[in-house]
């Protein structure tokens, strides 16, 4: 029988007319665990195309999801933050939000509440990651009991120092919990004229970082094809004391970042410079793929010659150092494709499989649990063999 590929089901808030109509994909008449060489090759290419793949009801070992992310690279071998990394590292901003399972350390568990005899691990005190210990302001515990949250950090799976971003993130939902629908808001709670979207409890936010770069005016486009994020050393231990934007999407400037001199030990040669937008490498189309926590510095190349200088950000070139206007700029391109209509949020079923692409969308956790409401994913995403691939010379001179 052959791979079926239904399109997804969208959210009545996505808009009809912005949504990227290739965006997402439900996968059928195959199991994810046990592709052959010629359907792993029509999931690859579905994974490029679509960006988000989904397997519904889906038995899924450690081992099988571990075979099938690193089938994407198969060069790859740790998880993408290093095996083990994450918990051994106890100022780290990701160290209560992932379990090892023993014998297969590239998949992590992930979720909330007690979690006990789980392949190999004989009791996990699990951690939904919460906006109210990460961003600047929380939303009231009355509103929070009126079903109100936030998106908690938009972000790619990377360790952003010493390894390379990961192509393919693999979520898999074992125990799943039941609850009212929550409210996100992108502001403040006196912000009542914000925007807000309904979601299911515990969602998985996605954005298509091929729409956040299509929407952007001319000049941010001259801007992104022309420009590199240079991420700080041990990015995650550096955010830990800063405190995010109402909409998670990057951090308020107040300079609680802890010093570099105070940092884990870091060489500069594991800095990571990486392209704003990435090249898909089925479709050839631009990705923009930031990091917003993380990013430290911004580098501009000057305009390709022939190029108008009209409205031009930067024409001669730049290297930004300024942290608070690199943030600035960073949330000025993002931010309109974090938009209600441009979010998918996904409503997790228990045994469903989301593949998706990681090097072509952003992600976050959304809302929050009660500590009973127990819920148990495996993820697994490998630190890739190559680093992405920018825009060529003949995409700089096109949008520049």
């Amino acid at each position: 029988m052959a791979i079926e590929l239904a399109p997804i089901t969208l959210p009545a808030t996505a808009s009809r007319t912005d949504f990227d109509p290739d965006f997402g994909r439900e996968v059928k008449n195959v199991s994810p665990g046990e592709l052959t060489p010629e359907q792993f090759k029509e999931i690859e290419t579905a994974l490029y195309t679509h960006g988000i793949l989904l397997f519904r009801d889906v038995t899924l070992t450690p081992e099988q999801q571990y075979a099938l992310t690193k089938a994407f690279d198969p060069e790859s071998e740790s998880y993408g933050h290093g095996n083990n990394k994450t918990q051994s590292t106890k100022k780290s901003i990701l160290h209560p939000d992932l379990k090892t399972i023993p014998r297969v350390p590239q998949v992590q568990l992930i979720g909330n509440g007690m979690v006990y005899n789980h392949e190999g691990l004989e009791s996990a005190a699990l951690k939904h990651p919460s906006h109210t210990s990460f961003h600047k302001t929380r939303v009231s515990a009355e509103n929070e009991a009126l079903g109100f949250t936030r998106f908690y950090r938009w972000h790619i799976d990377a360790a952003l120092y010493d390894y390379n971003p990961p192509r393919a993130t693999t979520l898999y939902g074992i125990t799943v919990p039941e609850g009212d629908r929550q409210t996100v808001r992108y502001s403040d709670d006196d912000d009542l004229s914000g925007e807000t979207l309904s979601v299911p409890l515990g969602t998985t936010a996605f954005v298509s970082g091929k729409k956040m770069f299509q929407i952007l005016p001319p000049e941010l486009k001259s801007f992104a094809v022309r420009t590199s994020v240079r991420y700080a050393p041990h990015p995650y231990v550096w955010m830990a004391p800063a405190r995010a934007k109402s909409d998670g999407l990057g951090i308020v400037n107040e300079g609680l970042e802890l010093p570099l001199n105070e940092l884990p030990e870091w060489e500069q040669s594991k800095i990571k410079t990486l392209p704003i937008l990435w090249k898909n490498p089925v479709t050839g189309e631009l990705h923009f793929q930031v990091h917003p926590c993380g990013a430290q510095e911004l580098i501009v190349k000057p305009l390709p010659p022939g190029a108008s200088r009209e409205g031009a950000l930067y024409p001669d070139g730049e290297h930004i150092k300024d942290l608070g206007k690199v943030r600035e700029l960073l949330h000025l391109m993002q931010r309109p494709g974090i938009a209600p209509g441009l979010v998918y949020p996904h409503d997790w079923k228990e045994r469903d499989l989301v593949l998706f692409h990681n090097r072509g969308l952003l992600h976050t956790v959304v809302g929050a649990f009660k500590p009973d409401q127990v819920r148990a994913f495996h993820q697994c995403n490998l630190a890739a063999s190559d680093v992405p691939t920018g825009p060529t010379e003949q995409d700089i001179i096109a949008w520049a």
